[in-house]
């Protein structure tokens, strides 16, 4: 499966940005997917997860409250919704992908089989 992020952008803090995964070659509904982001100089770290049925979702600490992730599988793609944005949130994020028939999803990037090639997201203070 291909994936292509899109979305990311400059924005000022507080305000929001809502990415994009477009999935294709593959029935993407049979796919968990999660959001990753790495910021420079930082390692890559996780910020969202969704099941392949989208029945169960996972967050990191830092997002709880500000991002959602949802999916639209009749569309191949996943969507992270960021509000209340901080400069802490500046990164690269990517979306990653895995086919599992689990509903419990992972954190872990190294599960992750699939990856996009990322979109920059900025917020100014």
């Amino acid at each position: 499966v291909q994936l292509q992020a899109s979305g990311g952008g400059l924005v000022q803090a507080g305000g929001s940005l809502r990415l994009s995964c477009a999935a294709s070659g593959r029935t993407f509904s049979r796919y968990e997917a999660g959001w990753f982001r790495q910021a420079p100089g930082n390692e890559r770290e996780f910020v969202a997860a969704i099941s392949w049925s989208g029945s169960s979702t996972s967050y990191a600490d830092s997002v709880k409250g500000r991002f959602t992730i949802s999916r639209d599988n009749a569309k191949n793609t996943v969507y992270l919704q960021m509000n209340s944005l901080k400069p802490e949130d500046t990164a690269v994020y990517s979306c990653a992908a895995r086919y599992t028939t689990r509903l419990v999803v992972s954190a872990t990037a190294a599960n992750y089989d699939y990856w996009g090639q990322g979109t920059q997201v900025t917020v100014s203070s």
